[in-house]
């Protein structure tokens, strides 16, 4: 994948969140469990996160991740609960801040790789990545093309709130919902990343 073929990247947010992330800045798992906030995240993969140790680099949850496409399948899994969530729309400009890494799958996968940004994005396949389903007949080439869906970029600590340009929600109702919290986020409906 090259850097011209990405135009946006994204983070899931449980909208509660969102006041404290315009304020505060995206944080990494880590900085995070200092700030109250209502989490998306699933115990049994945070456990398996906590465990990795980017090659080279930090462990893994000192990192904020973002998706290059969010309708992955962590989204799919909270699909019950879009009414709840947003994606936020974060600049590619974070490519180019200090220590940035991406993977060409899921983070804590053992097969992930991992490669320094923005050069990094040649290892992402950009058809897998972006491809509309990851299922497969053959098991193994199922979960290969699910990591692949999942493939991060992590930015060490945080991410200032300068680089969030925008919010997708999945309909009506989350939009007046996003809305109601007073961010003057530019918020769009996608229901068809969000499964609905």
């Amino acid at each position: 994948m090259t850097r011209g073929e990405l135009s946006e990247l994204h983070y899931i947010a449980h909208m509660d969140n969102v006041p404290s992330i315009l304020r505060l800045g995206i944080l990494s798992h880590r900085r995070a469990a200092r700030v109250p906030h209502a989490s998306v995240a699933m115990e049994a993969v945070q456990a398996r996160r906590a465990r990795v140790v980017v090659p080279g680099a930090r462990r893994l949850h000192e990192y904020v991740n973002l998706y290059l496409c969010a309708r992955n399948p962590m989204l799919y899994r909270l699909r019950g609960r879009h009414l709840d969530l947003c994606v936020l729309r974060v600049s590619t400009d974070v490519l180019d801040l200090p220590g940035v890494v991406v993977t060409d799958g899921n983070a804590s996968s053992g097969y992930a790789r991992f490669a320094a940004a923005p050069g990094g994005l040649s290892i992402v396949d950009r058809d897998a990545t972006f491809a509309e389903y990851w299922t497969a007949a053959d098991q193994i080439v199922e979960w290969r093309k699910k990591s692949a869906k999942c493939a991060e970029v992590l930015v060490p600590d945080r991410i200032p709130p300068r680089f969030i340009f925008g919010a997708y929600v999945s309909c009506q109702q989350a939009l007046d919902k996003l809305n109601n919290l007073d961010t003057s986020i530019a918020v769009t409906i996608n229901g068809h990343m969000f499964f609905q």
